[in-house]
């Protein structure tokens, strides 16, 4: 099984490979089921460093993004690049694919990794948030998907069947932006 630590537990260890990492960050609305998940492949390093916002990695990025929104969400009808800070994705509905529960809740996940030059920073964690780095691995997809199916269905209480789903989507799309392991 893949290794997967918290990232920033790792970061004081001097634990994040500088040849590349994979970064799974959640972002858990405070009053519902609402969830943003972003998904972060990185090489390229230069440097990572802490602020006061998070950790910063001088370094490339491809991102994945995905929303979990409850069938009782009330922004709903407004585009996810529109909503506010704390609930948008950098996406249209028409950019993303939208999977409906039984329940009808809403998994939402961005087609296309967005690219980031430069610099990102993973925002320091708070409340149930978390941030976790996934080390290249063999089973690096399967490991993948199976953490994401858990916290889709645990965290966000998707029904099982459909989170189970929405992790195939994910896990297709992150297997397009795993970086080969560093020779």
């Amino acid at each position: 099984m893949g290794v997967i630590k918290d990232l920033f537990a790792a970061y004081s260890k001097s634990e994040l490979p500088f040849s590349g990492g994979y970064i799974v960050s959640s972002f858990f609305d405070d009053t519902s089921a609402y969830t943003r998940y972003e998904v972060t492949s990185y090489a390229n390093v230069k440097d990572i460093y802490v602020t006061e916002e998070g950790i910063t990695f001088q370094a490339d990025g491809r991102k994945i993004y995905v929303l979990v929104e409850p069938a009782n969400f009330s922004n709903k009808h407004i585009e996810p690049a529109y909503r506010d800070a704390a609930h948008n994705v950098p996406y249209r509905f028409s950019e993303m694919e939208i999977l409906t529960s039984g329940r009808q809740d809403k998994v939402m996940i961005g087609r296309e990794p967005i690219m980031t030059y430069g610099s990102f920073t993973v925002l320091r964690t708070r409340g149930h948030n978390f941030s976790y780095i996934l080390y290249q691995s063999e089973d690096l997809v399967p490991t993948f998907k199976t953490f994401m199916e858990d916290s889709i269905w645990k965290d966000c209480r998707v029904p099982k069947h459909d989170s189970e789903k929405a992790a195939a989507l994910v896990s297709a799309l992150f297997a397009q932006i795993v970086n080969p392991p560093a020779e």
